[in-house]
């Protein structure tokens, strides 16, 4: 299938350079864009009998597919159920764990699919999934329906608390708590062996954990030395809050990412979720070590992380660190938006330092595209446009309210539109999401479901209950 699409008004490629392209065109060839540039010189090269496809790009806008740097597709059910006054790890300890421990699998399956249907609407076209309860097979057959790219993997811990909080069911504690470290990290290799680099070449498996308090220091370590071992990535929450700097402090004598990496445990491969508790040091300590961060604006907004009281990403940026968005779970975050996040974090800085050239839409278009790649390590691939990468972008209508009238798309993209003008969605050169509708998949059927286990979940966790802790001291000392 050979595709021109010619007289886009823009095309934002977020090349090195950030080339902007106006009276732009593009030819998408079996996945891959095999030309860009001015309309003009596109139909110099190529005969328009040779095409399958021609479409008009005019009043059309196109930039390259968000990459969702964290997100949890295992807690799609949980939409607007954890309440508002909560901080990360109540959260986590007595809302999230319940929820997790009544899900079943088939539970996880349709909400992979109905997050999957919102990330296509809002123009995600990858994904980095903290991984299935269960197994990541889960993911990966929600991925075959909707043609949509991911990584994904199985949650995995080892360090259960020595008395579990009401609501942590047997069976859950069973599947979730690895024995040990090692017993942890065998599982998970299998779960590389078996679905990594499947569906053509669209699925990836890395070695993630839940980290924090529920694991290990030798899981932490281990996680990303048997990623390295087996040439993929590793992912895991560290550094979410100030509550989790404080306890680390306490019982280990240093912050969570200065303890990691006392420990040797740092390294390209690993994509640290959050890391809202970062300070000056530790800056330098993950330009050194060419780690990643994952930067969840919503989610920091929701349970009150500190990205603008004692975020550092904008020096992160500055330092050379690969920053990428996330939505996190909708639960935290409320959505699977990437827009949304870009939109915030290329205003939440200006306003909270009073300097409005701290992370500027580049940065933020970037954070949501190229640099998302670059922490998946798919960057030769995807990420930005460009000829012989894979043809993964957002069509916008530039005939709506939000885009009229605009002089900068990069400014309009980033501050004034929504995912309400996303026309298509292309991943792998097919267009997923296009004329309103999700393809390959039956989109009410699919909110039907969720509705009816969100409900059964919500209940059998006993979240809808007045008493549930709204704070916790959980891994405050012992283990």
């Amino acid at each position: 299938m050979k595709t021109l699409i010619e007289n886009l008004d823009f095309v934002l490629t977020v090349d090195r350079d950030d080339t902007v392209l106006r009276d732009a065109a593009m030819v998408v060839q079996d996945g891959r864009i095999i030309d860009l540039g001015p309309s003009a010189e596109i139909s110099k090269r190529h005969s328009r009998d040779g095409f399958d496809l021609v479409k008009n790009g005019a009043l059309k806008g196109v930039c390259p597919g968000f990459i969702d740097s964290h997100v949890h597709l295992s807690e799609t059910l949980s939409r607007a159920v954890f309440p508002d006054n909560l901080n990360t790890r109540a959260w986590v300890f007595h809302w999230a764990k319940p929820f997790y421990a009544h899900i079943s699998a088939e539970d996880e399956y349709w909400g992979a699919l109905l997050g999957i249907t919102e990330m296509l609407r809002c123009g995600t076209t990858c994904f980095l999934d903290m991984g299935s309860q269960y197994d990541p097979g889960i993911t990966v057959r929600a991925m075959e329906q909707t043609g949509i790219r991911g990584i994904t993997g199985r949650h995995a811990a080892d360090n259960p608390p020595e008395i579990a909080p009401r609501g942590w069911s047997e069976e859950m504690m069973k599947h979730h708590f690895f024995p040990s470290a090692k017993a942890a990290l065998k599982t998970l290799e299998q779960c590389v062996e078996t679905y990594h680099g499947g569906l053509d070449g669209r699925v990836r498996c890395w070695v993630n954990i839940e980290g924090k308090e529920p694991c290990t220091l030798d899981l932490h370590v281990g996680a990303r030395a048997l990623a390295e071992r087996l040439g993929v990535g590793t992912t895991y929450h560290l550094a979410t809050s100030i509550e989790e700097a404080r306890v680390c402090q306490g019982k280990h004598g240093a912050w969570p990412i200065t303890r990691i990496e006392q420990a040797g445990g740092l390294g390209r491969n690993l994509v640290i979720a959050h890391g809202a508790a970062v300070n000056d040091e530790e800056v330098g300590t993950l330009a050194r070590h060419d780690t990643k961060v994952a930067f969840c604006p919503s989610s920091s907004f929701k349970l009150g992380k500190g990205a603008t009281a004692i975020g550092k990403y904008p020096e992160l940026v500055e330092a050379g660190v690969t920053v990428g968005l996330g939505t996190d779970g909708v639960s935290a975050a409320g959505n699977m938006n990437m827009m949304r996040q870009m939109f915030m974090a290329a205003g939440m800085f200006k306003d909270a330092r009073l300097k409005p050239d701290v992370f500027t839409v580049r940065q933020a278009l970037r954070a949501a595209t190229i640099e998302g790649a670059k922490a998946l390590m798919w960057d030769d691939e995807i990420g930005s446009l460009e000829v012989g990468k894979k043809a993964d972008f957002v069509i916008f209508d530039l005939d709506h309210v939000e885009w009229t009238p605009f002089h900068d798309p990069m400014q309009a993209l980033v501050f004034s539109a929504s995912t309400s003008s996303i026309e298509e969605t292309w991943v792998d050169g097919m267009p997923l999401y296009a004329n309103g509708k999700v393809a390959n998949v039956d989109e009410p059927r699919i909110r039907r479901k969720a509705r009816e286990l969100a409900a059964a979940a919500v209940m059998r966790a006993g979240l809808h209950r007045t008493d549930v802790p709204t704070s916790t001291t959980l891994y405050d000392s012992g283990n």
